[in-house]
């Protein structure tokens, strides 16, 4: 599906359901994992760009809108990384620390700021589970792991987070 307009009239109008169905969530889960609504609003675009690219076969899944998720949480993870090493290579070519951003503070920003310093996969867990408030199941269809991964994964974040946010951990 090279070109929209070759399209056939019904899947554009199928995807377009789908987009406007799941747009707010994947946006909601890009800003979550990313920390900026222009990133957010990037990767959340370019998910969606890939689902209609092999549309009738993400359609097929059954579950598209766990794939374009997954898809979405990919991309904020490649995307930390890559911001990860530009600010390395920059540190090192200007031979000074990188500079902190100034951010408004409050406790949604500490706690998903947190969350963005979690390991990824730990990340991607943690925001669909309260985020979107999706059970270990959907979560691990989302991100295609098995549940006592998403388990693990939850129970190591959430224990990181309550150190980092110097709060009580889960019984």
């Amino acid at each position: 599906m090279e070109n929209l307009r070759e399209t056939p009239v019904g899947v554009q109008r199928d995807f377009g359901r789908f987009f406007l169905d799941e747009y707010r969530a994947v946006l909601r889960l890009a800003y979550a994992l990313s920390g900026e609504a222009t990133a957010a609003e990037d990767i959340a675009q370019e998910a969606f760009l890939a689902a209609l690219r092999h549309w009738p076969r993400v359609a097929a899944y059954g579950n598209a809108a766990a794939w374009v998720r997954r898809v979405a949480a990919n991309q904020a993870v490649s995307r930390r990384r890559r911001l990860r090493n530009e600010a390395r290579a920059y540190a090192r070519l200007a031979g000074q620390p990188v500079p902190v951003d100034a951010r408004p503070s409050g406790p949604d920003v500490e706690f998903w700021a947190a969350v963005r310093a979690l390991p990824a996969r730990q990340a991607q867990v943690i925001t669909l589970h309260y985020l979107e408030d999706r059970s270990v199941a959907q979560i691990a269809v989302v991100l295609g792991l098995a549940e006592g991964t998403v388990k693990s994964a939850l129970h190591t974040g959430r224990r990181a987070l309550a150190a980092k946010l110097d709060l009580e951990a889960d019984p």
